[in-house]
């Protein structure tokens, strides 16, 4: 039975998706796992993988073509099967999902699906970056399939209209381009700063313990052939305190606040031009091993242009570090769809009061951002608290998670 392959939705919020290339060319054999096409989402490039095993057949989408999420772009057909006549279908957005969907009876298309409304066809994200650029699309020529108005059409037009002017001297204002991914990042980073009510926690976290039991790890027969970082620590550490409270591991929405099972963590990555967020995938049930060999590979992928589609959904928390910066303390923005972002500074030396007397001991800062309209106050300094006093007890907590 023919399988289709469709423009999939990484995001809640991801209305498009831009199809860089194709690694398998129609009629070339294709096997489950293999890398299929290259997509560019709200988030970044990635890699995705074919579903099943077949010939690739029924292609009806070029390189650079901007399309709906949900939308049949081709089929994986067993030998000698034809596939379907009709490949052009248009569907709802879908929920969350990487894997190929199978073939769907036509329904009505919503409001954020590409279709046409007499000529010229627009993609949602065309249009609406029309309207901040005061875009007249009636002047546009869509360079996309079927003249479709692509978003490097509007662009385009903007620049006509607004072109650069000269500067008065022979020292010119130089311009940098925004690649993919710092585009991307600039508009999600917008879109929670301007819609989602933020608010901060700040708690200093004596760390000696957490110091203490990597150096236990590290030096362990059983330690994995991957470094352990701090960071992988903390992931284990803040995912298990996650599951105590599930507010902080929740998303809101028009329907209610959506509490999720488990917790997939989000670790924020610096690539060469911007953050990612990668994902491990149940973090409150892997073992510090899995963790650091998970983060090991996210971090080369991502850093490599390589990360695959399964890399970057579904995180319900995130943590972004910054301590190997020498950062003492930051706050971050929430990533969408999500309720919280910890913020991790550097581990330092710092004179503080114990039992009444100065003492020299291992500190950092932790900053909580919160989604006010899922987390109150008094849950995310509890959640603060319980994730400072499990880090004060670093040892007993990781001492058997290997």
């Amino acid at each position: 039975m023919a399988i289709s392959v469709v423009m999939p939705a990484l995001e809640l919020t991801q209305e498009t998706g831009k199809l860089v290339s194709w690694r398998k060319k129609e009629g070339e054999a294709v096997a489950k796992g293999e890398t299929l096409m290259e997509v560019e989402t709200d988030k970044a490039v990635v890699e995705v993988e074919a579903q099943a095993d077949g010939f690739l057949a029924g292609v009806n989408a070029k390189d650079g073509e901007v399309i709906a999420v949900g939308t049949t772009i081709a089929w994986i057909v067993a030998k000698g099967e034809a596939p379907p006549e009709s490949t052009l279908t248009v569907t709802s957005k879908p929920t969350i999902n990487t894997k190929i969907a199978q073939p769907e009876k036509a329904k009505a298309a919503s409001p954020g699906d590409v279709v046409s409304r007499g000529k010229p066809k627009i993609s949602p994200k065309a249009r609406r970056i029309a309207g901040e650029l005061n875009v007249n699309l009636n002047n546009v020529r869509g360079s996309g399939q079927d003249g479709e108005i692509l978003l490097s059409d509007v662009e385009a037009a903007a620049k006509v209209l607004s072109p650069t002017p000269e500067a008065p001297s022979a020292d010119r204002i130089k311009l940098e381009a925004f690649t993919t991914i710092s585009r991307l990042m600039a508009e999600r980073t917008a879109q929670s700063w301007t819609t989602v009510p933020h608010f901060f926690l700040v708690r200093e976290v004596e760390a000696s313990a957490l110091l203490s039991a990597r150096e236990s790890l590290l030096s362990s027969k059983v330690s994995p052939a991957v470094k352990i970082t701090t960071t992988d620590l903390l992931t284990a550490i803040v995912s298990r305190v996650l599951m105590r409270h599930p507010r902080m591991n929740a998303s809101y929405s028009s329907d209610g606040i959506r509490l999720h099972s488990g917790v997939n963590m989000g670790i924020a990555i610096a690539v060469n031009d911007g953050v990612i967020a990668a994902v491990i995938p149940n973090a409150h049930t892997a073992s510090i091993t899995e963790i650091a060999t998970q983060r090991r590979d996210l971090v080369e992928r991502a850093k490599a242009g390589k990360s695959r589609a399964q890399d970057l959904i579904d995180a319900t928390f995130t943590i972004s570090n910054l301590g190997m910066f020498n950062i003492d303390s930051f706050t971050a923005i929430i990533p969408p769809s999500q309720a919280g972002i910890l913020a991790v500074g550097a581990i330092a030396d710092r004179v503080v009061a114990v039992d009444g007397k100065p003492s020299v001991r291992s500190m950092m800062t932790l900053t909580l951002s919160c989604d006010h309209r899922v987390v109150d106050g008094a849950r995310g300094a509890g959640f603060l608290d319980d994730l400072a006093n499990a880090i004060s007890k670093s040892q007993d907590h990781l001492g058997s998670q290997l």
